[in-house]
């Protein structure tokens, strides 16, 4: 992996990262929040491992089974595009 695909997966982490916990905290202070749609696009843009983080750390959508479903989903499409890449050599 070249420097500037590094940086991206590393920002886009950080900022999945940074949604979760605003959005917990928007949720605690019953403010607007961020929508699911909002926070799962950077996920699936490449910051999966900041949202799983998100996730776990600020203990926010995990009693929402829909919101594992759909995190799920965007690992296995990560991990088959991955599989695709290295076993045709991309």
């Amino acid at each position: 992996m070249n420097p500037f695909q590094t940086a991206y997966l590393i920002t886009l982490s950080i900022g999945s990262f940074i949604n979760f916990g605003l959005d917990k905290i928007k949720a605690r202070k019953e403010h607007h929040r961020i929508s699911e749609r909002s926070l799962l696009l950077l996920p699936l843009l490449g910051g999966t491992i900041g949202s799983i983080l998100g996730m776990l750390i600020c203990n926010h959508k995990t009693a929402k089974k829909s919101s594992i479903v759909k995190m799920v989903i965007i690992v296995l499409i990560q991990i088959s595009i991955l599989l695709i890449i290295i076993t045709h050599e991309i």
